[in-house]
């Protein structure tokens, strides 16, 4: 089915932003790695990172309750943060969740959310806590730090002024160590095995509206130094049809070290159909940090989904899901054989832990998905 993900909803407000954005990612490529800055520090070079998998212990889960109608509209705006709540509300199932929330909408998530779910005031734009948030890293003493990669709005085609913040904010909460980069990143752009190998989307890693000098060579040496990766698998992905540019966390996850799911449009018409082929073929012939093939495991695309918020930019695919303390939250569009190979499938590759589908047709309406709400805090 053709679909295309998070197209922002309302084009209008990029406008201001592209000349502070220019200016500001214009020097992106000048130094890789970590910078000083008012809230961050070096590492030295001793010091040695690691972005764990997403299946191991976490602390808890960071999210966002925010709909703003500049964003969302009157209309999507009541039903964004019902899904919002569904997800925070399946997750606390299996751990803490912690969840940022403006003043105003305070009342409304205290009603929507489990009472279980602790709402921390700070002023957000939007809810996605995947981009906006801090990337965090384990030191070789257990030591728990947190990248900020210089949430621009997706390389500025939207105004983030208050989520530019987040990263810092949830360090801070954490009590993680703040790392600077001159990176201009996303965290829904990276996904990693936590035993040394990423993969990654070229359509955005590489896309000049984020770091406009860097080369790949010296974009991968970055995200080694601060992700504690050995080899980085590329993928190309499709840049400028969705706000994100082709994050990974739409194409491909890592279930485990040797272990990848790949969504698969099968649908001829849709523009990523081509490009889900292509995954997978490299996936399929490509080998991990310690030259072992991957166990790549095809989840396909609903066929149909649900009309009431079904749009050209709705994001239909299994991949965007998240895994927490023994369970893993998926989607589901409303398309019985669809939805139950991607349950089957996702359970059977996470023994151990239970599969929770939620309807989150109002996020999937503007581009995004469960993954894309969430970020976890590793224990």
């Amino acid at each position: 089915m053709s679909r295309t993900r998070r197209q922002f909803l309302h084009t209008s407000i990029s406008t201001a932003y592209s000349v502070m954005a220019a200016s500001m990612l214009g020097a992106c490529g000048e130094s890789i790695g970590q910078e000083d800055g008012p809230a961050s520090r070096p590492l030295p070079s001793s010091e040695a990172w690691t972005m764990p998998d997403e299946a191991q212990p976490h602390v808890g889960t960071w999210m966002a309750f925010a709909a703003s109608d500049a964003i969302w509209g009157n209309r999507l705006k009541g039903p964004v943060q019902d899904a919002l709540a569904r997800i925070a509300n399946a997750i606390i199932q299996f751990e803490p969740v912690h969840m940022l929330v403006g003043e105003h909408d305070l009342a409304t998530a205290r009603q929507k959310c489990d009472s279980r779910v602790n709402l921390i005031v700070q002023a957000v734009d939007d809810l996605w806590m995947r981009d906006s948030g801090p990337v965090f890293v384990k030191g070789p003493r257990g030591e728990l730090g947190a990248v900020n990669f210089n949430f621009s709005g997706w390389g500025g085609k939207q105004v983030h002024t208050l989520d530019s913040q987040v990263a810092a904010g949830v360090a801070s909460h954490t009590h993680a160590r703040l790392i600077g980069t001159k990176l201009v990143l996303e965290g829904g752009a990276i996904e990693v095995d936590g035993n040394g190998t990423a993969i990654l989307a070229e359509s955005c890693v590489l896309n000049r509206n984020r770091n406009p000098s860097l080369t790949k060579p010296d974009c991968e040496q970055a995200l080694k130094n601060l992700l504690g990766l050995r080899k980085i698998i590329w993928l190309p992905g499709i840049a400028g049809r969705d706000i994100t540019d082709g994050h990974i966390d739409f194409y491909a996850r890592f279930a485990r070290p040797g272990t990848v799911f790949a969504a698969s449009d099968t649908d001829p018409t849709s523009y990523d159909h081509a490009v889900t082929r292509q995954h997978l073929q490299i996936l399929r012939q490509a080998t991990d940090a310690d030259n072992k093939p991957l166990t790549v495991i095809e989840l396909p695309a609903p066929q149909q989904v649900r009309p009431a918020f079904d749009n050209r930019d709705f994001a239909a695919g299994y991949v965007n899901f998240y895994v927490c303390n023994g369970g893993v939250v998926i989607p589901e569009f409303g398309d019985s054989q669809a939805d139950a190979l991607a349950k089957q499938r996702i359970a059977a590759a996470f023994p151990g832990r239970r599969v929770v589908q939620v309807n989150i047709d109002p996020i999937a309406a503007g581009g995004g998905g469960i993954h894309c709400t969430t970020q976890q805090w590793p224990a």
